[in-house]
């Protein structure tokens, strides 16, 4: 499944090391993941989410607050029977893990570019693929996938299409104009709703939408903090504005836009 991000001819896996026919080589780390990231396809140091962020991340997730997004992503798919997948921008794995648990005959890759993210993830869920990679250069070869699932992660139109095969899919999650209202409201004077446009991907035809509503009711202020701390709108608040607002132990809207495409060309 794998190419080689150097040179983009075939991976094959000797032992514990991935090679291609031009001598270029990746070992597999002790926790079952492959880094496919060559220094220049990195942005910074340690590209991806900082490990405060993964660990909030991992901490709000694994407590079940989106788990009905993590149903429905998998419910849709279930009609779909897809072969395999892969999970763009996959993170520590969480929802990667509940795909692998609702797909259990489904070959299930998961890819991120923070390798910190991608190393717990392996330990987490050792019969799924995981590899630190570009979403914008994704080391797979042409029509590799059944299916795609990109959860709030960017990438590429014309890297889906390359990977996905000819009348597969791609699930995307994105934002709807209410999620996280009150949190926005706590921030800034003017709240600006997120669009609900229905967003065009060159190759492909969009066939459905669902929007998933409902509100998390909090009890402690740690599960208000680990929210803050792993959505973008963390970089906002001051340390004591987090923990007046988490002390608050508010009612918070979430609203997600689950899109489902079909490649047509």
């Amino acid at each position: 499944m794998y190419l080689c991000p150097l040179c983009q001819t075939p991976l094959l896996l000797n032992l514990k090391q991935y090679q291609c026919t031009n001598n270029h080589s990746f070992d597999m780390a002790k926790e079952g993941y492959v880094n496919l990231l060559p220094v220049q396809q990195k942005n910074s140091k340690d590209p991806g989410d900082n490990k405060d962020m993964m660990q909030a991340r991992r901490t709000f997730l694994q407590a079940g607050w989106y788990a009905p997004l993590a149903q429905a992503v998998a419910q849709l798919l279930a009609k779909l029977a897809p072969s395999n997948l892969l999970d763009l921008g996959c993170g520590e794995g969480y929802y990667t893990g509940q795909l692998q648990h609702a797909l259990a005959y489904t070959a299930i890759y998961g890819i991120d570019i923070s390798k910190n993210a991608v190393k717990y993830a392996s330990k987490a869920y050792s019969a799924i693929n995981f590899s630190v990679a570009s979403a914008y250069q994704l080391p797979f070869a042409a029509n590799s996938f059944a299916a795609v699932v990109r959860i709030y992660a960017p990438s590429k139109a014309e890297e889906l299409a390359r990977v996905i095969k000819t009348e597969g899919h791609l699930l995307t999650v994105v934002p709807g104009p209410r999620h996280l209202i009150e949190m926005k409201q706590a921030i800034y004077t003017n709240v600006q709703l997120h669009s609900d446009a229905i967003a065009p991907i060159t190759g492909f035809t969009h066939l459905k939408r669902e929007r998933l509503q409902f509100q998390l009711q909090f009890k402690h202020a740690d599960d208000v903090l680990a929210l803050i701390q792993m959505v973008p709108l963390a970089w906002k608040f001051t340390a004591e504005q987090k923990q007046q607002f988490a002390d608050t132990v508010p009612l918070i809207s979430v609203d997600f836009l689950i899109d489902l495409y079909q490649k047509t060309t």
